[in-house]
């Protein structure tokens, strides 16, 4: 009796590690596809608003500025500074990075400045080493929901960069950070701003951005994969479908 249920029993333990490594190679593969390849990230606020809406599922590419210590989080306490097979980011990109006040928390804004620039905001409009970014009113819009000093229908502007790169900010009007001193992005650095410019703590609230290192870089958005809005919860799963957003569905970043 012993040796048969011995025998029957081998085939069984067997299936089992056979599941066991299926499911270890799977997560492995996983975690060198997130460190290497690329990264999803969910949007939790509307500092980007309208370019990123709250309840998006964003993909973040790793090779695309190479490889940080940050690429690797949880892990980057155990590697070195620099970057391998790195690249740098160009003015315009929508990147998430670590700031260094908050080195575990991940940030997700644009790229204004770049090493040696000077940025200032002056009665709301941007300037780029002394230079005024052309700005155009587009009106009002109902699509920047999320507002810390505002509510309801806020100012659109659409900006264009010195490099021709076109976005759409939103404006609530006069705020501190309208009006800002000149920034001097030091090398190696590069100074970040929020679409939603006046509902977005960024590089010019030292405190919480400043100056973002090269290093601390984690990779450009590219593209949404999926987006909920603020109606949608998983212990109601019939809001999967109802707070689905369609219009963002692998919507570009840009």
């Amino acid at each position: 009796m012993s040796m048969t249920s011995t025998g029957e029993s081998t085939p069984a333990m067997s299936v089992f590690w056979d599941n066991v490594k299926t499911i270890l190679y799977a997560l492995a593969l996983a975690m060198l596809l997130r460190f290497t390849i690329a990264q999803p990230f969910r949007i939790p606020s509307g500092s980007m608003q309208p370019t990123l809406a709250v309840g998006d599922y964003i993909v973040v590419t790793k090779w695309s500025y190479g490889y940080g210590r940050f690429s690797f989080a949880p892990l980057e306490g155990l590697l070195p500074h620099g970057r391998l097979f790195g690249r740098e980011p160009e003015r315009g990109d929508v990147v998430v990075f670590r700031p260094p006040p908050e080195p575990d928390r991940d940030f997700i804004k644009r790229v204004i400045g770049l090493p040696g620039d000077r940025i200032q905001v002056v009665n709301g409009v941007l300037h780029i080493n002394g230079v005024a970014v052309e700005r155009e009113h587009l009106g009002v819009t109902d699509e920047c929901p999320e507002q810390t000093f505002a509510r309801g229908p806020v100012d659109t502007y659409r900006e264009t960069l010195p490099n021709g790169v076109s976005y759409i900010t939103c404006d609530k009007g006069v705020t501190e950070l309208d009006n800002t001193r000149v920034f001097e992005v030091p090398e190696g650095h590069y100074f970040m701003m929020g679409d939603d410019r006046d509902n977005s703590a960024d590089s010019r609230v030292p405190s919480v951005v400043g100056y973002v290192p090269y290093d601390n870089l984690v990779g450009p958005a590219q593209f949404v994969v999926v987006s909920f809005d603020q109606t949608t919860s998983l212990f109601r799963p019939w809001t999967l479908f109802t707070g689905f957003r369609g219009d963002r569905f692998l919507k570009s970043v840009e």
